[in-house]
């Protein structure tokens, strides 16, 4: 699952990996940095689980031998994987993973840790890791996960090789998107609200998303037809799925999108639409006036009488 996933998705950063596996070039510590949903933590699995697989082929894991099913399931005791307590990643974490990896490999000499949200750790626990790298006790591999490399250490960010992870390409997000069974619309529709497929799926289950792109879509159907109704809507159904500052701009943000979509419809067909930018440039208007604080109530049905009577 993680090789087709870095395979498509992650080519050049997997092809470095699997050369440097190949070459015996395998760095002692490595950080991986991007954004969420760019296949850090399948890299991280995909590692892990090439260096103990019993039944390695071509050069990957088999995925089906006792040790990759411990590694995907978390469960294998040479194989430590940490992630925040709470808000970040306490000192007593690190150093219980010192305490572990003091001791040989329950089964292999070889040890691995996967930190996960590595940005998240807090000072203390910052310092006991870079102690911890810079005097490496045994045989081990560290994989530090970020999606903030500004947020590490620079002494720590020293002795790891450093990975970049690339940002998916909207037509990639919004092909993988459709290949789970969503339509066409919301997988372009999310694409345009973040780059990251897995919050791109997290975004599509939420019950509030799916009720408010369809009510967005609603209000602009009164607007293409100047239908009075889109500023009656304002106050019937708009407001109650607007109660929260990040609820009012999405709301903007599916706006745009759903004119955005109708320019490109009348483009294709060859047509100019003039009212359709001017609608964009109003929407574009009312979302500084949101940012400046203005009441999301003015500011809606202020745009929705600009577009009606222009």
């Amino acid at each position: 699952m993680e090789e087709l996933f870095l395979q498509e998705y992650q080519p050049l950063v997997f092809a470095q990996l699997k050369k440097s596996i190949k070459h015996g070039r395998i760095a002692h510590a490595y950080l991986f940095e991007g954004d969420k949903g760019t296949g850090k933590h399948e890299l991280s699995l995909w590692l892990a689980k090439r260096l103990f697989c019993t039944n390695v082929q071509e050069e990957a894991p088999c995925g089906t031998c006792s040790n990759c099913l411990r590694i995907a399931q978390g469960e294998h005791p040479d194989v430590i994987q940490i992630e925040p307590d709470g808000q970040m990643i306490k000192v007593d974490q690190i150093r219980q993973l010192q305490e572990e990896f003091s001791k040989s490999g329950f089964e292999s000499r070889l040890k691995i840790f996967i930190l996960s949200q590595a940005d998240k750790m807090n000072n203390s626990a910052a310092n006991s890791l870079l102690k911890f790298l810079e005097e490496p006790v045994g045989n081990f591999l560290a994989i530090l996960e970020t999606e903030s490399l500004g947020r590490i250490l620079p002494t720590i960010q020293s002795r790891c090789q450093i990975i970049h992870f690339s940002q998916l390409s909207k037509e990639k997000l919004q092909e993988k998107l459709q290949e789970e069974g969503l339509s066409k619309e919301t997988s372009r529709l999310l694409s345009h609200l973040t780059n990251s497929y897995h919050k791109a799926v997290e975004i599509s289950q939420d019950e509030w998303f799916n009720e408010t792109k369809d009510a967005v879509k609603r209000w602009v159907n009164y607007l293409l037809k100047k239908d009075p109704q889109a500023f009656i809507f304002v106050q019937k159904k708009l407001l109650g799925l607007a109660k929260e500052k990040n609820q009012q701009s999405e709301i903007f943000l599916l706006l745009l999108f759903y004119f955005q979509e109708e320019r490109d419809r009348l483009l294709a067909q060859g047509l100019w639409g003039k009212e359709i930018n001017r609608a964009i440039e109003a929407a574009l208007q009312a979302q500084k006036k949101l940012q400046a604080n203005v009441s999301f109530q003015g500011v809606a049905e202020q745009f929705s009488v600009k577009i009606i009577y222009g």
